[in-house]
């Protein structure tokens, strides 16, 4: 069964309002205010929570002090989980564009970096869940992207076959992904990104996602 498998963060959806939030919740807990700006610090929030706790540590001076990190890291997880869908929102023509795939026949996983009960519970607040047969997230087995492991899992648990995926994603991490499991590479160009992906040369590039059926088509079948 073919198959297409999303990143989520920064890929399907710009979660990076919510993730800017809990990383100040954190800061304001310290005693030292808001470190991050949602418009300027987007592409650092997709790198996840210890990117965004070693930036507004660097900008106090304190970019190296991992034990801060390791200590904040936790309590960002539960700010974020108090408040993760108030400002995300999907990419146009994201979620139509996973029914039409699944409509037409292919199975559709999310493979992330985000833990799995968050990226479980962002999906099911925003009631999107069920448009998904698999869901992988950084957590769930003891690798984590771009390792192949948890790629193999997405395709193979939403029933599907892994020379006949696609992986749809933002960053170099999910195109090493992809090279790493020997599948396709699809990185989309919007979003907050921080470099242009072209230069990673992937099997193709993503403006849209009314584009993204003709380009699976061609991919996959």
């Amino acid at each position: 069964m073919r198959t297409v498998v999303f990143d989520l963060d920064g890929t399907l959806a710009d979660t990076s309002g919510d993730l800017i939030a809990a990383a100040n919740a954190c800061f304001r807990a310290m005693g030292v205010g808001d470190q991050l700006d949602a418009s300027q610090d987007a592409a650092t929030a997709l790198r996840g929570g210890r990117a965004m706790l070693t930036l507004g540590l660097s900008r106090l001076g304190r970019g190296d002090d991992v034990e801060e990190i390791d200590r904040q890291y936790p309590l960002l997880l539960e700010h974020y989980a108090q408040a993760i869908d108030h400002h995300t929102v999907f990419y146009p023509g994201a979620i139509d564009a996973v029914k039409a795939l699944r409509t037409n026949g292919y199975k559709v996983a999310v493979c992330t970096n985000k833990p799995e009960h968050l990226a479980r519970m962002l999906l099911e607040n925003l009631e999107v869940h069920d448009h998904f047969d698999a869901l992988i997230g950084a957590d769930t087995l003891p690798a984590r992207k771009p390792d192949p492991g948890p790629y193999y899992a997405a395709v193979e648990r939403s029933g599907g076959d892994v020379t006949k995926s696609v992986m749809i994603g933002d960053t170099q991490t999910d195109h090493d992904t992809a090279r790493a499991a020997g599948v396709a590479s699809v990185l989309v160009t919007f979003g907050p990104g921080a470099f242009d992906v072209s230069s990673l040369e992937p099997d193709a590039l993503l403006s849209h996602f009314d584009d993204l059926h003709g380009v699976v088509v061609e991919l996959i079948g």
